[in-house]
Order: C-alpha cells, then structure tokens, then sequence
C-alpha cells in the first residue's frame, strides 16, 4: 500500500534513485520520479522504461552526473551531439556508447580523450590517425592511448615520448625502432 503512496515514494527515490526499481509501475513511468531517481543514482535509468530513455531532459541529467550511463539511452539519444558531448565531457568512455558518425565528430573525440585517453579506441579510425586526438590522448592516458593509436603514431617519437612520460609501461606499445 505504501509502495503506491505518492509522497513515499518520492521521499525514497529522493534518498536512494535504486529504490524506484520497488515502486508501482505507475511511478516507474512517471517522469518526476524517474528525475528524481536520476539525480540521485544516474544508473537507475536503466531501470527506467524505454520512454523516458528516450526523454532527453531526464537522460541529460542523467549523463551529466554519470557519463556512462549513455548505454541506458535512446539510440535516438546517443546520436544526439549535445547528450554525447554532455557524456563524454564527464567519462571519456561513453564514447564507447555513441552512434557512429559521432565517434567520427572530432571536437567529441576530442573532449572524449581528453577525459580518457583510452577513449580513442571508440574513436573513427580515421581520428586515430589525428595527430591533434593521439598527442591529447596519450597525454591523458598513456599507455591505453598509445595502444590503439594507428600504427604511424607508435613510431613517432614525439607521440611515442608523450605517452611515456604519461605511463612508462606503455613503451611496450611503440615500435620496435623507438624501443631500441
């Protein structure tokens, strides 16, 4: 009875977003409290239904706090430059979660690396061959940068040195001529 009770559940959702997950299906479609959820527990979209995983208010707020919950959106959302770029800005992973022709957007690969540099293995691979992407990627995140660069860039010395000086492991990933 209490589950049904509008003003409790509220209150519970506005403590712990997880809890939305118990209450009746009504307020699990109820965009006030699946916002509340949200700006509570970013990952409690997933637990939202499809409509409001397509509501771009609720997954705005959502990716803002958690990055990565761009994997729960809408396929409509994640082709949306403004909700990825929001995503990417607070995990450079949720690159990993965006359409195509976004992973081809090079001011969004380019905030993505910057936040993880292991970002650029969800980047176009016409962008792992930027010079401009690897030389941000691998100063955020040497060693998965520098592995999925494209093979030009394991053999440049000045990418090669960045991503070094960032994480030492990752000379394993240059060229044989750069490691002698």
């Amino acid at each position: 009875e209490l589950k049904a009770d509008r003003e409790v559940v509220l209150a519970a959702v506005n403590n712990d977003g997880y809890t939305l997950e118990h209450a009746s299906d009504e307020f699990k479609a109820d965009k006030e409290f699946v916002m509340a959820a949200v700006n509570n527990n970013a990952y409690t979209l997933n637990n939202a239904p499809d409509e409001l995983k397509a509501d771009r208010e609720v997954v705005m707020a959502a990716v803002k706090d958690c990055g990565r919950v761009l994997e729960h959106a809408s396929d409509e959302l994640k082709a949306d430059r403004e909700v990825v770029l929001a995503a990417v800005s607070n995990a450079g992973y949720a690159l990993q979660f965006a359409a195509d022709e976004l992973k081809m957007d090079r001011e969004v690969v380019l905030v993505a690396v910057n936040n993880g540099g292991g970002a650029l293995q969800y980047a176009a691979d016409e962008l792992k061959a930027d010079r401009e992407v690897v030389l941000a990627a691998v100063k955020n995140d040497g060693e998965q940068a520098l592995e999925h660069a494209s093979d030009e860039f394991k053999a440049d010395r000045e990418v090669v040195l960045a991503a070094v000086s960032n994480a030492g492991y990752t000379l394993k990933n240059a060229s044989d001529e750069l490691k002698a």
